[in-house]
């Protein structure tokens, strides 16, 4: 997802002069192409994120469209004050790419995990939140986020994340994308989890359940029409995020179910981090199996919420 972020800006920023790009110092190689094709539009901000953002801040109340971009908690958690105050109550139009996102960084401790990043920002107003599950998803949302007129988060991966196929291309911000049908049970998968979910969807299918996959790369707005689609429809829904349990796009779903006034036929399932910082180091494969962010143990527990629901 990196080289396709770095691919698309350098398209973008050929066809559009306003385009800048902040980094925290990371990315410098990555960035060669576009600083060929963009010269002067480049800054390395160093290991000052909150002041990354100032300025950027500053650069869109002055007609530029900046682009921040840095691993994920440097950019949301450690400038959260900047992202609240420069950014959403002036509300400018920045895009703030976290890259590494989730348990991508597992192997380097706590400091480097994201798991808080989806639940800090989707409650600051005026801020629009995205988690593209593939490089293809990811080339949209950018393009989206640059015709909205205020802040943008966009939560990436790292690097090798499989494409995954999709028969609908009409992308919009706040429209899920339905990826796989299915009858009998929803998985509702977000970022760079999805190629999990349908390996879930494909155990599932073996026992005998149909499952509906939609990718929800927008955490905020929700898809509130597909939200009442699915919840209606089907009796178990799994909201899968490589992010807590708290607060995510479970939380999300969760606080418009409650506020709603029909009765919904679905019983929401979450799986995602608890809620603990994550002492051991290992890769992103073992993070994820130790929290159950395996297509094994989503499907087993799907299969036996669906078999109590039909008893």
């Amino acid at each position: 997802m990196r080289n396709a972020f770095a691919d698309e800006l350098t398209r973008l920023g050929v066809d559009d002069p306003r385009l800048v790009l902040l980094s925290g110092d990371i990315g410098n190689k990555l960035f060669d192409k576009f600083k060929d094709k963009n010269e002067g539009r480049f800054f390395n901000c160093g290991i000052a994120e909150a002041n990354m953002m100032g300025v950027a801040a500053g650069m869109a109340l002055s007609g530029l469209r900046p682009i921040v971009y840095t691993i994920t908690p440097f950019t949301t958690t450690r400038c959260y004050e900047q992202i609240r105050v420069d950014a959403c109550y002036h509300n400018v139009p920045i895009i703030i790419v976290g890259t590494g996102s989730g348990l991508s960084y597992a192997e380097l401790g706590p400091t480097h995990h994201s798991c808080e990043d989806l639940a800090i920002l989707r409650v600051l107003p005026n801020m629009t939140v995205m988690a593209p599950a593939d490089e293809v998803e990811l080339r949209q949302c950018i393009r989206a986020a640059l015709k909205q007129d205020g802040p943008v988060y966009i939560r990436i991966g790292k690097k090798g994340e499989q494409i995954i196929p999709k028969n609908d291309d009409n992308f919009e911000i706040g429209r899920s994308i339905t990826v796989r049908e299915g009858s009998d049970v929803c998985l509702i998968g977000t970022g760079t989890l999805m190629p999990t979910v349908l390996e879930a969807a494909e155990m599932l299918a073996a026992a005998g359940i149909t499952a509906r996959v939609e990718s929800f790369h927008t955490i905020k707005p929700l898809d509130e029409k597909a939200l009442g689609d699915i919840l209606s429809s089907y009796p178990v829904v799994a909201v899968v995020e490589e992010h807590s349990r708290i607060g995510g796009l479970y939380g999300g779903i969760a606080e418009w179910l409650a506020s709603q006034d029909e009765k919904m036929k679905g019983r929401l399932i979450s799986f995602g981090t608890d809620d603990e910082f994550m002492h051991e180091v290992g890769s992103q494969e073992y993070a994820r199996a130790k929290y159950g962010l395996t297509a094994g143990n989503i499907a087993n527990k799907i299969h036996a919420a669906f078999s109590s629901s039909s008893k």
